[in-house]
């Protein structure tokens, strides 16, 4: 951002306003753990802040610090449109287009707030009148941490804000060991931990607190793994039968994708789960080096997000979707065997 979008953010910021703050559907690690933290840093300036999330997320994120005041857009609609319609700033974290949110993307873009986009996704919609967009980052919580640096406020990092910026960025860099993850990622850790972040605490509540039905899924993933070696590809299903065989619940195949890429000589790895409430086919997609996933996935599967790491869906059949899948490989065979 530049220093004059800085000072006028400042300028705005310097009174209590009413602000909303949204993560993106189905909010991950980093979604949650920035807008939470947002949330705690501009409560300390007496701001009516709310955090919106378009729905629901995984039980391992309930614990965070001010949890216990996110709305759910799906469940509370008419109070929340109220909310937004009323509010003078919107912050919009870890997405970068609106679909991105759905139905609540209507009352956003309707809102005639002033909106502020804090992402790191490819290629940024221009629906925000300030956009701090950095593709290079690891996470949005850790352009939260220079978005407040900016500001000139690291001396307004309480633990609660330290412990849910180091859960996005510990979630959204494979426990910092995806590519993203820099030296200045390592900086902002060391200082959110010297803010309280406790990062044994944390790694326990996120990774090692695990159900049985979770183990067994994972178990079933896993069998139902498929390599095709002529091109370093991997790929898992699980169906909605095999979903609600082992009780699944939100959150509870995050990571699965990532044993696929793990195996030998594999570039790049892909999950379709079936979801028949919403009729459709989600789709997780990661590679290593520069095959991009991002790329794949805008132009197959509806989707974006990273060069190593996007989502996507498909209206098709679960078995429909595969096949598709399969057919498009031999078309990138120079980048995933190269």
């Amino acid at each position: 951002m530049t220093v004059s979008e800085i000072t006028q953010i400042q300028t705005l910021l310097s009174t209590p306003k009413r602000i909303v703050i949204v993560p993106h559907k189905n909010p991950d690690g980093d979604a949650m753990g920035s807008t939470l933290a947002l949330y705690h840093y501009l409560k300390q300036y007496n701001h009516l802040a709310v955090v919106i999330a378009p729905n629901d997320y995984p039980d391992f994120l309930k614990w965070l610090p001010g949890d216990d005041t996110v709305l759910k857009y799906d469940s509370n609609t008419a109070h929340c449109n109220t909310i937004i319609a009323d509010a003078e700033l919107i912050f919009t974290l870890d997405f970068n287009a609106l679909h991105r949110v759905e139905n609540m993307g209507e009352e956003l873009a309707n809102s005639k707030a002033i909106k502020l986009m804090i992402d790191h996704h490819q290629q940024p919609e221009p629906y925000a009148l300030y956009t701090y967009s950095d593709v290079t980052m690891s996470s949005t919580c850790e352009m939260v941490y220079r978005f407040i640096e900016m500001l000139g406020d690291t001396n307004k990092i309480t633990q609660a804000m330290a412990t849910c910026l180091y859960t996005g960025i510990m979630t959204d860099t494979g426990s910092f060991r995806f590519a993203a993850t820099t030296s200045e990622t390592h900086y902002i850790i060391g200082k959110l931990i010297e803010h309280g972040a406790n990062n044994a605490e944390i790694h326990n509540k996120i990774y090692d607190t695990n159900s049985y039905e979770r183990l067994q899924l994972l178990g079933c993933a896993l069998n139902n793994l498929k390599v095709i070696p002529e091109l370093n590809t991997a790929y898992i299903t699980l169906s909605q039968d095999e979903l609600n065989q082992f009780n699944f619940k939100k959150g509870d195949t995050e990571g699965f994708v990532n044993y696929g890429l793990s195996l030998n000589n594999i570039k790049f790895a892909a999950i379709f789960i079936e979801h028949k409430q919403e009729n459709i086919i989600k789709i997780s997609l990661r590679s290593k080096g520069d095959f991009s996933v991002n790329e794949f996935s805008r132009r197959y599967f509806e989707g974006g997000g990273h060069t190593n790491a996007a989502g996507g869906k498909s209206d098709l059949s679960l078995n429909d979707t595969v096949e598709k899948f399969i057919s498009i490989l031999p078309s990138h065979k120079n980048e995933l065997t190269s």
